[in-house]
């Protein structure tokens, strides 16, 4: 059984525009692993309403896909142990 989910996701743009599009693309290649992607929405880079990390802008990207109740988890553990990442949201549609 899989269901549907969309995944939120900012990136720092500190690192350089190479090392963000790194960080898309491990992701892209993690979800369409574990899962099927339906849509990808980039935002790009934007400023963020209050400071994270020090950092006044981050890169957003949206994952739309679907996949087994068990990954999400697995995904949002992958995405705070990887440094690049200013936050994570996952939510079921």
């Amino acid at each position: 059984m899989t269901n549907k989910y969309e995944a939120a996701m900012i990136f720092t743009v500190a690192n350089g525009e190479e090392a963000t599009l790194a960080l898309k693309e491990k992701f892209n290649d993690l979800i369409a692993k574990n899962g099927t992607i339906e849509n990808v929405n980039e935002w790009g880079k934007r400023r963020l309403a209050y400071l994270i990390n020090d950092e006044a802008e981050g890169y957003y990207v949206f994952f739309e896909f679907e996949s087994e109740p068990t990954f999400p988890a697995e995904l949002e553990r992958i995405a705070k142990i990887t440094d690049g990442v200013l936050r994570i949201m996952v939510i079921k549609k």
